[in-house]
């Protein structure tokens, strides 16, 4: 039996470029990784059979789950004759933005490497991840911080960031937002407007990261999505409001949404900001995190 934690990721950059011929986009992003987690716990089987567990009853307990799917994956890729039950405890909101399902995915895959001893280099794992979602490659690497290209699975880990450790203030409001909705409609409406705003470049996010300068870090963040997403769901602005009323200079959308995050200063400020936030249940769920 082998416990693992999955984290969640945040986009401190997400800048969407054109469509691909397989209909996803090529993006540039940087991604973070932060202490919020699922506990996945693995249990190989004698059988061939595959088995969700969780404790979340919005999450799919059957092939449609991407733990599942990556459980089937090395099954078939390396002819396994074992099965393996897989039990999911969710502290991710399910569809925030935060790469909850992926997380679970690329942790399935790292856990099952070592439970079935097959040694799979990390390279081949994030290489089997990439089929089953964009984000999940991320998560294979161990790194904080990385920079994602192509589809976003194209992942360099930022080496040079290992050291830097961010505290955030996240609210995730209780609405459902499609990825795929989100892209269609960034696709409408970048054929009418230039949405990529030029002064915006990853490399400028880099440095004052490596610099550990939060009002460089409040400068240089950006959404290419974020627009999109706040039109159809205010409370996306409401968030961002009520973070700039309590001081917070930092802001961002993560990935498609609905998930906000401030970065700030210290622990301290960010339990006080929970402590104001909470007083107000509307504006969803709020979790202090910090970079893991």
């Amino acid at each position: 039996m082998l416990t693992l934690n999955s984290y969640a990721k945040l986009n401190l950059y997400l800048e969407v470029l054109e469509t691909r011929k397989d209909n996803y986009h090529n993006i540039k992003t940087i991604f973070e990784r932060i202490d919020l987690a699922d506990k996945i716990i693995l249990k190989s089987r004698r059988d061939k059979k595959i088995n969700i567990a969780c404790n979340e009853s919005g999450v799919p307990q059957d092939n449609s789950n991407l733990a599942w799917r990556s459980a089937k994956l090395l099954q078939d890729s390396f002819n396994i004759d074992k099965g393996v039950d897989i039990k999911i405890i969710k502290r991710i909101p399910v569809g925030s933005g935060l790469g909850g399902g992926s997380s679970n995915a690329a942790a399935v895959l790292a856990g099952l490497n070592k439970l079935w001893k097959l040694n799979v280099t990390e390279n081949k794992l994030a290489g089997l991840a990439a089929k089953l979602s964009c984000d999940a490659p991320f998560f294979i690497y161990n790194s904080p911080f990385a920079q994602g290209e192509a589809r976003g699975d194209k992942i360099k880990p930022l080496k040079a960031l290992a050291n830097v450790r961010l505290w955030h203030i996240l609210v995730v409001p209780k609405i459902g937002v499609s990825t795929a909705s989100i892209y269609k409609r960034w696709d409408n409406e970048s054929k009418t407007f230039k949405l990529t705003i030029p002064k915006y470049n990853v490399n400028i996010l880099i440095l004052a990261l490596r610099k550990n300068d939060l009002s460089l870090i409040g400068d240089a963040l950006f959404n290419s999505l974020g627009r999109v997403t706040a039109a159809l769901y205010p409370q996306i602005n409401a968030i961002k409001e009520k973070f700039i009323k309590l001081g917070v200079k930092a802001i961002l959308m993560s990935g498609s949404g609905p998930a906000v995050f401030g970065i700030v200063s210290s622990r301290k400020e960010a339990l006080s900001l929970r402590r104001q936030l909470k007083m107000d249940s509307s504006f969803g769920e709020v979790f202090v995190s910090r970079t893991h």
